[in-house]
Order: C-alpha cells, then sequence, then structure tokens
C-alpha cells in the first residue's frame, strides 16, 4: 500500500508540474488546425529536393501528431503531391517534437532539452528526408492541395475561393474552434497515454534506486543504445514521453541518453513501422529507421557534451522552470485537466474492453497526439 501510495504521489508531482504547460501547448495546437491548413503544407511539399524537405521538417516541429496519428495526415500528403524526402521529414520532425510537448519540456526538464530537442528533431529529418530524395523517383505527382474550410467544414475551398470564404468566420469562431478542436480531438487522443506515461513515471521514481543508472548505466554510447532498444518498439507520444524522461535523469541517467529516448520512442514503433512500408516503401522506411538510431545518439553525445562544457547539472536543473508558477494556477491548470480528462480516459476504458461495432483499433486510426 504504502509503494502504491508513492508511485502516485511521484505521478501527482509531475503531473502538478506539467498542467500549465500542458494547456499551453494544447491551446495554440488547437490554433494551428484553424489556422494552418494542411492542404496549404501540402502544396509545398512536391518540388525540390531540398527545399521541400526543409519545409516539411520545420512545419513538422510544432504540429501536435503522434507516430500513429501522423501516418494519415502523410499519407494524404504523399497523395497530394509531396515527394518520398518531404514525406519522410514530415513523418520525424511531427511526432519527435510538438508545441505541447516543448511546453512539458520546459515544466520538467530544463530550456536546454527544450531547444535540444526540436533542433534534433529537424536536423534528424531534413538528413533522412535529403537522403531518400538522393534517389529520386522517376514519378510525378501533380499537387492537388487541399482546401476546405479547418474551421466547420463549410465549404470545399475550390467553388468557394479563398477571398470569398475568409468573411464565412469571424475570428471568434476560428479562436472558439480552435478551442474546441484541442479540448476533444487532441487531448482526446493524447490523455490516456499521458497519464499511462505520468503513472510510469511514478514507478520509476519510486521503485528504482537514487543511484542504480548513474552507477551502472547512466551515461555513455551504452546508455544511448539501451535507450533505443527500448525506445523503437514501444508506442509513446512525444508529451508522454517527457515525464519518463524527467524521471530517468532524476534517477541518474545523463541528459543524452535521456535525449535518444525523447527523440525515438515517439518517432517510431513496431505498428507504425509496418505501415510506414506500405506508405513509403522497404527502402525508404530503412532510411527513416537507421536516420532515427543514428542522429539520435549522435544528438544524445553532443548534448551530454554541452551539458559537461556548460557545468550544468540536468539533475539539478529538471522541473526547475514549474518551480516559478504561483500555486493557484497549476492548481487551477491541474483542475482544467483533470476535468477535460474524463471523457477520454473513461471512453478509452469503455473501448478497450469492448467487443462492439464502436470499439476503435489500437494507433493507427488515430488522427491526431503529440507532440
Amino acid at each position: 500500500m504504502t509503494l502504491l501510495l508513492n508511485i502516485l504521489f511521484e505521478a501527482w508531482h509531475l503531473f502538478t508540474e506539467s498542467a500549465v504547460y500542458v494547456l499551453f501547448g494544447l491551446l495554440v495546437s488547437g490554433w494551428l488546425h484553424v489556422f494552418l491548413n494542411p492542404g496549404t503544407v501540402a502544396k509545398h511539399l512536391g518540388r525540390g529536393r531540398f527545399r521541400s524537405v526543409f519545409k516539411a521538417a520545420l512545419w513538422g516541429i510544432p504540429i501536435p501528431l503522434c507516430s500513429c496519428g501522423v501516418l494519415p495526415a502523410a499519407a494524404s500528403l504523399k497523395k497530394q503531391g509531396a515527394n518520398n524526402g518531404a514525406t519522410t521529414a514530415f513523418l520525424i520532425s511531427t511526432p519527435e517534437s510538438g508545441v505541447d510537448s516543448m511546453a512539458i519540456t520546459y515544466a520538467l526538464l530544463d530550456p536546454l532539452m527544450t531547444v535540444a530537442r526540436p533542433v534534433a528533431a529537424f536536423i534528424t529529418a531534413t538528413v533522412a528526408g535529403i537522403t531518400e530524395n538522393l534517389f529520386p523517383s522517376t514519378k510525378t505527382v501533380e499537387v492537388t492541395p487541399d482546401r476546405s474550410c479547418p474551421v466547420d467544414g463549410c465549404c470545399d475551398g475550390i467553388d468557394c475561393p479563398p477571398e470569398t470564404h475568409k468573411n464565412h468566420h469571424t475570428m471568434a469562431e476560428k479562436i472558439r474552434s480552435g478551442l474546441v478542436y484541442s479540448a476533444t480531438d487532441i487531448w482526446g487522443d493524447l490523455a490516456r497515454w499521458y497519464f499511462l506515461g505520468l503513472l510510469l513515471a511514478g514507478v520509476i521514481g519510486a521503485t528504482i534506486p537514487a543511484t542504480i543508472f548513474e552507477q551502472y548505466l547512466g551515461s555513455g554510447l551504452p546508455a544511448m543504445l539501451l535507450m533505443l532498444v527500448i525506445g523503437i518498439p514501444l508506442y509513446i507520444c512525444a508529451t508522454a514521453s517527457t515525464p519518463i524522461a524527467a524521471a530517468l535523469i532524476l534517477k541518474g541517467v545523463s541528459p543524452g541518453a535521456a535525449l535518444v529516448f525523447l527523440l525515438a520512442g515517439p518517432a517510431t514503433n513496431v505498428t507504425s513501422l509496418t505501415v510506414l512500408i506500405s506508405v513509403l516503401g522497404k527502402r525508404a522506411t530503412i532510411i527513416y529507421l537507421v536516420t532515427i538510431a543514428v542522429m539520435s545518439v549522435v544528438f544524445g553525445l553532443m548534448v551530454d557534451q554541452i551539458y559537461s562544457i556548460l557545468g550544468i547539472s540536468a539533475r539539478a536543473a529538471a522541473g526547475a522552470a514549474a518551480e516559478v508558477m504561483p500555486g493557484w494556477i497549476e492548481i487551477s491548470a491541474t483542475g482544467i485537466l483533470l476535468a477535460l480528462s474524463v471523457k477520454p480516459i473513461w471512453g478509452g476504458l469503455l473501448n478497450r474492453f469492448s467487443n462492439g461495432p464502436h470499439a476503435r483499433a489500437p494507433c493507427c486510426n488515430d488522427s491526431t497526439g503529440s507532440t
């Protein structure tokens, strides 16, 4: 009983520290959905072996989609004319980062890791995309971007030109639509994985001795390879992986090894890799996987060196940003996030144990999830 209470206490502590930043990330994510139309993104990703990759890697950074949720979006981009390199870059940068995961990284880890995470995701995605485009396909596809209304689907954007459609919705309607989308669709897919991540972090914090990782496997290449072995087959979104990384750092794992887990875990899992083969083909999937593994370790080693040169203790810095937040704001955000979580978690439990026609297939039918 004492062990269970300790696990719940550790998880609750991380939850209250991160709630404000999770809400902030959700707000921005919802507004990105309304103001950044995927069809507009898609029309930029079909031409050029390099420019399209840079754009895809950059635009994928703030979008909150998990490794399975990004698959239908990437498949849509490819059908609309995005080349293989741009599609690969989008598939990597999107699940590895996101405004929600960056916000929670700032809360539970430190500013340096908050910057390192999206930078590593962008460079990894760019390297993979350019590598893919160095073997160009002879098949060309005409870009037909989706211009349908992201607010309520009121028009398809073809017979209704943008200059006309912009008068259909007020700014208040767009902001409200973004709020509803973030609270229902995005958090609906993230909530159960986020709380699972908190629970696993609580188990690590309550059961693993404080020095075991530091003494046996805290840093260096062996620790990073272990993080790869754990992270690649595991399904976990960028937001849910952050409290686990924070718990590992507090137990002595180096920030570089934690970064490997933060990059490899959200971008890969067994289910998404099998779907990737059908979307991109075997060769592109191998490039995808190898690039993530190699670049994650490279950035892990670099981050460890940066922390060492700057004399920063990742363990001491973890969670420092959250300490400046007033208590009443933390409590309010925690209450709001709990209220928003009741429906998706309860619905997820019903779907998990239901064999009826409304039960959802795991993972890859999700259309959203973070970063």
